[in-house]
C-alpha cells in the first residue's frame, strides 16, 4: 500500500467512525492534520472558532444535543488549556467528546527544552479530564488508537476521551493499514436477582418516586412505561429534565421532588447521583433507595442504596416492567395526588414574577423539539425548575461544573448538530462576554442560534450573595458593558431589545422566523430569587 502521513491516517480513521465534522482551530503543531482535513474534501467539515474554548464547547453542545460523539481539535499548551473548561464540563455532563490535542515533537516531550506551547506532562493533565487518553506516536498506530478512543466512547459511562498528536507523527509517512471500526462490546449480563428484588420492593411501595438524570436520556419510553405501571411521580432536574415530558401528569420539577421526598418510602434513581436530595434533604430508615446506573462506582459515592443495578437504563427498566405487569397502571388516587402537587408547585412558581413570564414566553415560541441552553444567570437558574421541557435533550445544562460563559458556543454546537431544531441560549451579561467572539463563528458558518441576554450590569448572582449573605460587601461584580445592539449590528446579525415578557415573545418569534444568528437583549434590574426553588431544606431524618 502507498505510504500515508499520520495526519491522513487520523482523518481517514475518523471518517471510518462516522465523524463528518470537527470543531477546530489550526496552528503550527497541527499543520499536517489540517492538510489531511483539506485533502479529505467534502467528506469532513472543519468548523473553525475564534477561541479554543469555543471549539471544545461546540463539540460539547453537539454531543449533548444528539447523544452522539463529537470531535474538536486544538494546538497544545495554551490551546489545550483554553479548551479544558469544555473538557471538564464534558466530563461532568457525561458527554461523548473526542479531543484531538496537538503536542510538541515526540523526541522532545518531557525534556523541558522550551518548545513552542510546551507544558509539563500534558498527557497527564488530559487524563485527569477524560476517561481515557493516549498519544499517537507512529502513523501506523493511528487507526488502532482512534478505534480504541471510539470503543471507550461507547463503553460504560459516557465521558470525553483524548488523543495527543505530535507534529512529527502527523507529518511522517508510513505504510498504514486502515481498520474497520471495532464492534460494540456485548452488553453485560443483567443481574436478574437484583432486578427481581427491586421489583418486589417497588410492587409493595406505597409512595414510590422515580428520580431521573442524564443516564436516563435514552430511556424515555421505558421511564414513562414504568412510571405509569407504578403510578410513580418522576422527578427530573437539569440533566434529567425532559426525560418525561413535563406536561405528563406524573412529571415533576425539583420543588415537587422535594415535597415527594418527605413522604417517599422507595426512591428509584435512574442514571442520577440524586446528589441534592441525598446531600440536603435527608434520609432515614424508612426510605429505601434503588439505583440503576451504568457505572457501579456510583453506588458507593453517596449513602449506599438497598439495591444497586448495573446496566443500561432502558434494558433494566424493561425488565423491571416485565416483573410488574401484574400491577394495574395509573392508580387514580395516585394520579389525583400527582396532579394536585403539580398545581401547587405551579402556583408557587408565580413567586418568580417576571422571570416566569420570560420562561413562558420562550416556551410559547419554541417548538417541542426546540433546544434551550441553560446559562448561569438568574433566569437560567429558574429555568432548571420552572421551564417546561417536552423531550430529552431539549434542555441542556452544564451539570455540576456550573460553567459560566459556555452558552453561546455550546448553543452553536447544539444547533450545528441538530439541524432544523431551533436553539436558544439564555445568558447574563457577565457570561455573554466570556465567548462573545463566537458570534463571528455563527456568522461565518451560518449557524442561526438566538441568544437571550439578560442585562443587569453585573455578575448578578454573585452580587446578590454579597448583598444578602455577606453583609453587603459588594466587590468585583459591577460590569462595564458595550451597547449590545450596536455590537449585534457590528456582527451583521439580528439585534432586538425586549423590556417585557410579551416583547420577548415577539422578538423571539421574529428572530426564529428570520433563521439567522440573533441577540435579544432584555434589560433587567434585580430579579426574584430563583434559589428558593433549588436550595430547599431538609425534610426527613434527624
Amino acid at each position: 500500500m502507498p505510504p500515508m502521513s499520520g495526519g491522513d491516517a487520523v482523518v481517514k480513521s475518523l471518517l471510518a467512525h462516522g465523524v463528518s465534522t470537527v470543531y477546530a482551530l489550526p496552528g503550527v503543531q497541527s499543520d499536517h492534520l489540517f492538510n489531511a482535513f483539506f485533502d479529505a474534501g467534502d467528506a469532513i467539515r472543519v468548523v473553525h472558532t475564534r477561541h479554543e474554548q469555543g471549539a471544545a464547547y461546540m463539540a460539547l453542545g453537539a454531543a449533548l444535543a444528539t447523544g452522539r460523539p463529537a470531535a474538536y481539535s486544538v494546538v497544545p499548551g495554551p490551546g489545550f488549556l483554553n479548551s479544558s473548561a469544555g473538557l471538564a464540563t464534558a466530563y461532568s455532563t457525561g458527554a461523548s467528546v473526542l479531543a484531538l490535542i496537538g503536542q510538541i515533537p515526540g523526541p522532545a516531550i518531557g525534556k523541558g527544552l522550551g518548545f513552542l506551547h510546551e507544558i509539563p506532562d500534558q498527557l497527564g493533565i488530559l487524563r485527569t479530564l477524560t476517561k481515557w487518553a493516549e498519544r499517537v506516536e507512529r502513523p501506523d498506530a493511528a487507526p488502532s488508537l482512534v478505534g480504541q478512543a471510539f470503543r471507550q466512547l461507547q463503553r460504560g459511562r459516557p465521558r470525553p476521551v483524548a488523543l495527543e498528536l505530535p507534529p512529527d507523527m502527523l507529518r511522517e509517512k508510513a505504510e498504514v493499514e486502515l481498520a474497520a471500526p471495532l464492534a460494540r462490546e456485548p452488553a453485560a449480563m443483567l443481574d436478574e436477582d437484583a432486578i427481581a428484588q427491586a421489583a418486589a420492593v417497588l410492587a409493595e411501595a406505597e409512595c414510590p418516586v422515580i428520580f431521573v438524570g442524564g443516564g436516563a436520556l435514552d430511556a424515555t419510553r421505558e421511564v414513562q412505561a414504568l412510571a405509569e405501571r407504578l403510578t410513580a411521580p418522576v422527578v427530573g432536574y437539569r440533566r434529567g429534565k425532559g426525560v418525561l415530558d413535563n406536561r405528563h401528569v406524573l412529571s415533576h420539577s425539583l420543588p415537587g421532588g422535594h415535597a415527594l421526598w418527605a413522604k417517599a418510602d422507595v426512591v428509584l434513581a435512574v442514571g442520577t447521583r440524586v446528589f441534592l436530595p441525598l446531600s440536603a434533604w435527608g434520609i432515614d430508615d424508612r426510605l429505601e433507595i434503588i439505583k440503576i446506573d451504568v457505572d457501579p462506582a456510583e453506588f458507593a459515592r453517596m449513602p449506599a442504596p438497598v439495591t444497586g443495578i448495573t446496566g443500561d437504563a432502558a434494558a433494566v427498566l424493561r425488565r423491571l416492567d416485565e416483573h410488574l405487569r401484574h400491577l394495574a397502571p395509573m392508580n387514580p388516587v395516585r394520579v389525583a395526588a400527582s396532579r394536585a402537587l403539580k398545581a401547587r408547585v405551579a402556583a408557587d412558581f408565580e413567586k418568580l414574577g417576571v422571570i416566569l413570564g420570560y420562561l413562558k414566553a420562550i416556551r410559547d415560541v419554541l417548538p417541542d423539539a426546540g433546544v434551550l441552553i441553560d446559562e448561569l444567570t438568574q433566569v437560567g437558574y429558574a429555568s432548571r425548575t420552572a421551564y417546561e421541557a417536552r423531550g430529552p435533550r431539549t434542555f441542556i445544562s452544564s451539570g455540576y461544573q456550573g460553567t459560566l460563559g459556555w452558552g453561546i458556543a455550546t448553543a452553536l454546537g447544539a444547533k450545528d448538530a441538530r439541524g432544523a431544531a431551533p436553539v436558544v441560549a439564555l445568558s447574563g451579561d457577565g457570561g455573554f462576554m466570556f465567548n462573545v467572539q463566537e458570534l463571528a463563528t455563527a456568522v461565518r458558518h451560518r449557524i442561526p442560534i438566538v441568544v437571550i441576554l439578560f442585562n443587569d450590569g453585573a455578575f448578578g448572582n454573585v452580587r446578590n450573595m454579597q448583598r444578602h449573605d455577606h453583609g453587603n460587601r459588594v466587590i468585583g461584580t459591577d460590569l462595564a458593558n458595550p451597547d449590545f445592539m450596536r455590537l449585534a449590528d457590528s456582527f451583521a446579525i439580528g439585534g432586538y431589545r425586549a423590556t417585557s415578557p410579551e416583547a420577548l415573545r415577539k422578538a423571539l418569534e421574529q428572530a426564529l422566523a428570520r433563521n439567522e444568528p440573533a441577540v435579544i437583549e432584555v434589560p433587567c434590574g434585580d430579579l426574584p430569587d430563583p434559589w428558593q426553588f433549588i436550595d430547599m431544606p431538609k425534610v426527613r431524618g434527624a
